[in-house]
């Protein structure tokens, strides 16, 4: 199912690359950028590689012109603070664990879950209202799943195992977004997303049993995440 799930993101992202230069496919180039640039990030993520950072950071860039263009506020306001967690992560995976050194994969703190659930659930309601007073077109779906994707990613920083839980219900909710958007690739790419997460949650507790088993190069001198 693995090997399938990537084999697949790898063949449709060359035919939605080709299809978007020719212009033989009706989609929007961010869009198609955005599902090749995500699919490599989220496989790049499941493998502990460092190089998931830059390339979700090139992801959030062309997903703020898709979302700019779909008035869908709260993702593309997402994407933008995805940057800035992007940096924050790219440091932390390097240089956040102890005297410095690469980060390892943790559980995260009960006090952290917490708050995080108690962040996640006021900030739903408050930015519900708010997207209603700009007429976002779907309030209540764009503020769960943005709070969602960002208690995810601030976990994700900093390599704690519950992150991929919350992607998980995250991508549930984008699927059915996405497809109200009319969204259909971005759909597609979600539930790509969904089973990678899956993937990803398997392999990194069995990482944690087994420290640095399938860890990859961060760089040519062989350091690894």
């Amino acid at each position: 199912m693995q090997r399938f799930c990537y084999g697949g993101a790898a063949i449709l992202s060359i035919a939605l690359l080709v299809g978007a230069a020719r212009h033989t496919l009706p989609l929007e180039p961010a869009e198609a950028w955005g599902f090749v640039t995500g699919a490599l990030c989220v496989w790049l993520t499941v493998k502990q590689n460092i190089w998931n950072w830059p390339i979700g950071i090139v992801n959030n860039f062309f997903f703020i012109a898709l979302f700019w263009h779909s008035r869908l506020f709260a993702d593309m306001t997402l994407q933008i603070i995805y940057v800035v967690l992007g940096v924050m992560g790219w440091y932390w995976w390097l240089h956040g664990g102890r005297n410095r050194s690469p980060i390892q994969i943790s559980n995260t703190p009960r006090g952290i879950a917490i708050v995080t659930s108690a962040v996640v659930l006021a900030a739903t309601a408050g930015m519900t209202v708010f997207l209603r007073g700009v007429h976002d077109s779907a309030p209540f779906l764009d503020a769960v799943t943005t709070t969602l994707s960002l208690a995810a990613q601030f976990l994700l920083t900093k390599k704690m195992l519950e992150n991929w839980y919350l992607w998980i219900f995250a991508d549930v909710l984008y699927i059915g977004l996405y497809t109200y958007k009319h969204l259909y690739l971005t759909a597609v790419l979600y539930l790509l997303f969904l089973i990678m997460c899956c993937v990803g949650l398997r392999d990194w507790k069995r990482s944690m049993e087994n420290p640095r088993e399938d860890a990859l190069p961060t760089d040519p001198a062989g350091s690894y995440v």
